[in-house]
């Protein structure tokens, strides 16, 4: 066996993991898109490092971009085998890869309209909207905790990885030549105290482990609450500053988070009399996904759908659906929350309303999830006064602020929990994937105290043999 790593290789988007049997048959682990990653990204997104065509099997973590994204691209190059995920995965995926596609689309649109002016070849969006539509025919749901036998001598098992609805680690058997060994993908690991999903699942002793380190030297915060730190930003921009405070959030998870929180405070009689805009189709769209798998939900909420109906809709609430109602928003005086995606605001309505609103000092940008660094995100989290946004800079007057608590990511703390089901002895070799190359060499030093012995980071297109 061989795997090879082609994306999330040293850097946190772009989930690529691709296993060649002995027999020749190809298991890709997610196809995600990079994002974030300045002029580079679009050059990434079109170059895979191996042939689409060879793939035999994709095994789908969850539905986020950076690890669904470049299905639709893989199909249009000539994958044709099956997709396995969690049933909530693929309800997520179909809305999620149909609005990525559009973004393709008009990105392209725009680009080619500059193009022509000055003569240049025009550019093909990375996929269309019937790509993603002609994709979602071949995903095949399996629920958590089955072995599920996909071809000879292969089974999986999904097990609730607790980041979003749906998301999960990924654990293949494979038997070769009488030997059986599982090789365990972590996907993205949740929190063991978040707000909404269960907990992460124990999984079998694995002999090869993919594990994800976004956070893999970072503890977030404790110390206050999320509906806390969300009253102190809405009292400090919109009540004290009489501003406008804008949130860029992941249409799947940190969107419901905030909603959840939100209704929360209001339960509490805390939230202030404001309009609450939700300025993103999609996150509206995915919200009602998620509210159809309520048995991935906690105790807690649980116990809170007793009473409460709907814990994502309070009062003030406006869903704002159209292009039109969006730029509205633009000549807005009054005091309000408008919260958008992207989460790293590099696309999507989010990225407007931070153009017309960041040079004045009233108004606020709250960032609530991971930001690559050369993201408009992740610069305005590193503290840049002056950001080109559109082609064009802008002073930084708005006051910038983070939520880290509220990250779907586990710390360093909640990825030992993670392995702590492992022996480690039994490991034969552990991959770091899906973080800053820095992170990850500080949590390598933290896994060999955990008794871990062979720990890589592979880079980019990086192949090694497994047995």
């Amino acid at each position: 066996m061989k795997m090879a790593f082609h994306g999330a290789a040293r850097t946190v988007t772009g989930s690529k993991h691709l296993l060649t049997l002995k027999d020749g048959r190809k298991i890709l682990f997610d196809c995600g898109m990079f994002q974030g990653m300045g002029k580079d990204t679009d050059m990434l997104n079109r170059n895979w490092g191996f042939v689409p065509a060879e793939v035999d099997i994709l095994l789908l973590s969850h539905a986020h971009i950076d690890h669904c994204g470049l299905i639709p691209k893989l199909v249009y190059e000539g994958f044709k085998g099956p997709i396995y995920c969690t049933p909530a995965t693929k309800d997520l995926a179909t809305i999620l890869l149909e609005d990525s596609a559009h973004i393709q689309e008009e990105d392209a649109k725009y680009i080619n309209k500059k193009r022509a002016a000055s003569g240049q070849p025009y550019v093909k969006p990375l996929y269309t909207s019937e790509d993603a539509a002609k994709a979602m025919q071949y995903f095949k749901p399996v629920q958590y905790g089955e072995w599920t036998k996909i071809g000879d001598g292969l089974e999986v098992l999904y097990t609730d990885a607790g980041h979003i609805i749906g998301s999960a680690a990924v654990h293949l058997k494979v038997t070769e030549n009488g030997v059986t060994e599982q090789i365990s993908f972590s996907g993205d690991v949740g929190r063991y105290r978040d707000v909404i999903l269960r907990s992460p699942e124990t999984f079998p002793q694995a002999d090869y482990i993919l594990l994800e380190s976004t956070y893999g030297n970072s503890l977030h915060e404790m110390q206050s609450t999320t509906p806390d730190q969300l009253l102190y930003w809405i009292e400090k921009i919109c009540l004290q500053q009489k501003g406008k405070l804008i949130i860029p959030a992941f249409s799947v998870g940190r969107t419901q988070e905030i909603l959840y929180s939100l209704n929360q405070l209001e339960i509490e009689r805390r939230l202030p009399s404001l309009d609450y805009f939700l300025d993103s189709p999609l996150s509206i769209e995915a919200t009602e996904v998620v509210k159809r798998f309520p048995q991935y939900f906690n105790k807690t909420i649980q116990k809170v759908l007793e009473k409460d109906d709907d814990p994502f809709r309070f009062a003030g609430l406006k869903y704002v659906k159209t292009v039109e109602e969006s730029k509205q928003l633009n000549f807005r005086n009054e005091p309000c929350v408008i919260i958008s995606a992207s989460g790293m605001a590099e696309a999507g309505r989010v990225k407007h309303h931070i153009s017309n609103n960041i040079e004045n000092s009233r108004n606020g940008i709250l960032l609530v999830g991971y930001c690559e660094p050369q993201s408009l995100g992740g610069r305005l989290m590193a503290g840049k006064k002056m950001v080109s946004i559109f082609g064009l800079e802008h002073e930084v007057n708005a006051s910038i602020g983070s939520i880290r608590s509220m990250s779907a990511h586990g710390d360093y703390e909640d990825l030992s929990q993670f392995l702590a089901c492992q022996d480690p002895k039994q490991v034969k070799r552990l991959f770091l994937v899906h973080g800053e190359y820095d992170v990850q060499k500080a949590f390598k030093q933290r896994l060999y105290q955990k008794g871990f012995v062979d720990i890589e980071i592979p880079e980019l297109h990086y192949e090694i043999g497994l047995s």
